[in-house]
């Protein structure tokens, strides 16, 4: 096993995922309560207990909520930028484990890399992650690596870079355009913030970032961070299915407020 991954809960009311290596559990985001969190491991076999970090894109409630709720397992170390930490304590009443890197940075974590890097979106400084584990040539623990891309407005050559050298790729598909437009419940100036270069990837965009950044390397594709209002598991299929098709690799539509089987890499 050089990878077991699921996503845990995925939309705008939280998104979460969990990864294992040889050496490591983390999640990636922990945007529910840190009861609903503990829960959802649960369901997959695991326990906050047995987490040993939490690596945050950015410092939104959907992304960050559970940081608020884990005094009570000091061990797990926070991975964020000085930004993300610095917007996220001003919130909490406990310092967690912080542990801060510059974005665009390479680090490790046990038996983890890490590659940090920048993201468009109106948050303070948020990122994507390349996550990889294992060894080179190892045929027992092959040298895989996943790309984590939600929560952007728009796809800048560099995460095109990352895409390309991963495994397993993490692409959001926020919305469908024509259902945000009809949407009576958002006003103008959110449809425009969303749609905006500092918000999320449509349908149209995940579709293109697929067709541009496509690796023969890939795996698996994960299409996530669905909207609740402004789009279905359906609409995603419509746009991206035939794009992913071409690829020849396994893919998977996160529908709101749901995620996924552990999946083995």
């Amino acid at each position: 096993m050089a990878m077991r991954f699921c996503i845990l809960g995925s939309g705008s009311a939280g998104n979460a995922a969990f990864l294992q290596t040889e050496g490591a559990r983390v999640l990636i985001d922990a945007g529910f309560s840190a009861r609903r969190l503990g829960a959802l491991l649960g369901g997959v076999g695991e326990s906050l207990e047995r987490i040993d970090a939490i690596f945050l894109t950015h410092e939104h409630g959907d992304h960050a909520a559970a940081l608020d709720g884990l005094k009570k397992h000091p061990h797990i170390r926070v991975f964020a930028n000085a930004a993300t930490a610095r917007a996220v304590q001003a919130g909490l009443k406990h310092r967690p484990d912080w542990q801060i890197f510059e974005t665009g940075a390479v680090f490790r974590f046990r038996d983890l890399e890490i590659r940090s890097f920048s993201v468009p979106h109106d948050a303070h400084e948020p990122v994507g992650y390349r996550f990889t584990a294992g060894t080179e040539g190892d045929l027992f623990a092959p040298r895989r690596s996943l790309a984590w891309v939600t929560d952007l407005g728009y796809a800048p050559p560099h995460v095109h870079e990352h895409l390309r050298a991963a495994d397993v790729v993490v692409i959001e598909s926020n919305y469908s355009t024509e259902l945000l437009q009809a949407d009576p419940k958002r006003p103008w100036s959110l449809k425009q913030r969303i749609s905006g270069r500092h918000g999320h990837l449509s349908n149209q965009h995940a579709r293109e970032l697929i067709e541009a950044a496509a690796s023969p390397q890939w795996r698996h594709v994960f299409l996530a961070h669905l909207s609740r209002d402004c789009n279905s598991v359906a609409a995603v299929e419509a746009a991206c299915a035939a794009a992913l098709a071409d690829r020849r690799c396994a893919y998977s539509i996160v529908a709101p407020g749901a995620g996924t089987p552990v999946h083995d890499f």
